[in-house]
């Protein structure tokens, strides 16, 4: 529902803003919300094997046809590691940068989530990662061959380096995520540093430190944003960046030809209190970086 909230968002103020660019919708596979949950430390893995399955053809289809920036409207995060399969598939012999914007690192696997849920896991599944030397937990056989089987999906092989990979006011990391950022050497850029010192220097950093990289995706978690402002979110947590700050993030971010790529996910309206705004803030965000793509580029 996240993606249709943006829609609503959107018609409030900007009528014709998905009318005037060319959209795809692809199917959800919502059904498995209602299914039982089988493996514990990978909860309805079944269904996002599915997504991943449904999404990475798709995606990898629309990415090498149509050379235009591309935005991703999705629900749970846990997709991401669908889209990142689908560009690096459709490019393998290219570089890519991803900045990946959230209040968590989702670089958990089945042996060390303190949940099961899989929107926690989608940099592990890109970049084939167990951290099983930080485990909390062995596995049951099934659940290990269904989690062999997703992390192969797609594209069998890392999709990304830790290298090319840049944490963006990340601030709820379990230990386990901690040991496995420090031993690959994933940057992070606290919210602090935003205060300090302002989007645009943020902006420019990451840019520099994926100066390497042929193509850059950019994928933006409204949980990044702070409790003030993330009412519609499933994990919110306290302490993240305003609106302005995210804006600003983004406009700069997407100046640069190499950024091809922006991702927006978890807006869950029915977690929203306040009627739609979390949907409003975030469409009112994507219109600011489209124009800034529009008018720059």
């Amino acid at each position: 529902m996240g993606p249709d909230a943006m829609r609503i968002a959107a018609y409030k103020v900007s009528k014709e803003f998905f009318e005037l660019h060319p959209t795809q919708r692809l199917r959800d596979f919502n059904e498995w919300l209602y299914k039982p949950i089988v493996h514990e430390w990978a909860k309805r893995i079944e269904g996002v094997s599915k997504v991943y399955d449904a999404i990475i053809p798709e995606l990898r289809s629309i990415v090498t046809r149509d050379d235009r920036f591309l935005v991703i409207l999705a629900a749970a995060h846990g997709t991401a590691g669908a889209s990142i399969k689908a560009i690096k598939s459709a490019y393998p012999e290219k570089r890519l940068g991803v900045v990946w914007i959230d209040a968590h690192g989702d670089l958990h696997s089945p042996y060390t989530t303190p949940s099961g849920n899989m929107h926690g896991m989608p940099l592990a599944i890109a970049m084939q990662k167990d951290n099983y030397e930080h485990r909390r937990r062995d596995l049951p056989p099934e659940t290990v061959d269904r989690w062999e089987k997703l992390k192969r999906i797609g594209y069998d092989a890392p999709a990304i380096d830790p290298r090319d990979l840049l944490l963006v006011a990340a601030r709820d990391l379990e230990v386990q995520e901690r040991y496995l950022v420090d031993e690959l050497g994933i940057r992070n850029f606290p919210v602090r540093r935003f205060r300090e010192e302002g989007s645009h220097v943020i902006a420019r950093e990451a840019l520099e430190a994926l100066q390497d990289c042929d193509h850059i995706y950019v994928t933006f978690d409204v949980d990044s944003l702070d409790t003030s402002i993330s009412v519609g979110t499933g994990t919110p947590v306290p302490g993240g960046l305003i609106a302005s700050e995210a804006k600003g993030l983004l406009r700069e971010l997407v100046r640069n030809p190499r950024v091809q790529y922006l991702e927006v996910v978890e807006i869950n309206p029915t977690l929203d209190d306040k009627g739609n705004v979390m949907a409003e803030v975030s469409f009112e965000i994507l219109r600011d970086v489209v124009d800034v793509i529009e008018s720059e580029r």
